[in-house]
């Protein structure tokens, strides 16, 4: 099993996910300190009902609790974008966000 297929079957597990995107980023970092040691760079896109009414820490703290050990051994980064259903960034979301080059700035 990759470290790929790791990371998605804990975070399945843990969380019950309708949406999960795990991307493996490792290439991207070649040479770079945390990778000398075997371990990777990974980005995470996961919408959950668990994450419903939590702050983005108390989500984030789950998803490092779902990978748990993998930290320790396989993991060197991990980018986390974690939504509850319906909010910005998830699959149906209504709401736009628009893009920062839009956003006044006073």
């Amino acid at each position: 099993m990759t470290r790929v297929e790791q990371i998605r079957a804990a975070l399945q597990a843990a969380l019950a996910p309708t949406e999960l995107d795990v991307v493996d980023d490792s290439v991207r970092h070649a040479g770079h300190a945390g990778a000398r040691d075997g371990r990777g760079h990974f980005n995470v896109r996961v919408v959950s009902a668990a994450f419903a009414g939590k702050p983005p820490l108390a989500r984030h703290r789950a998803v490092y609790a779902a990978v748990g050990e993998m930290m320790q051994t396989d993991i060197h980064a991990l980018s986390i974008k974690a939504f509850a259903p319906g909010e910005a960034g998830s699959p149906g979301s209504e709401r736009v966000v628009p893009p920062l080059d839009h956003l006044p700035l006073s």
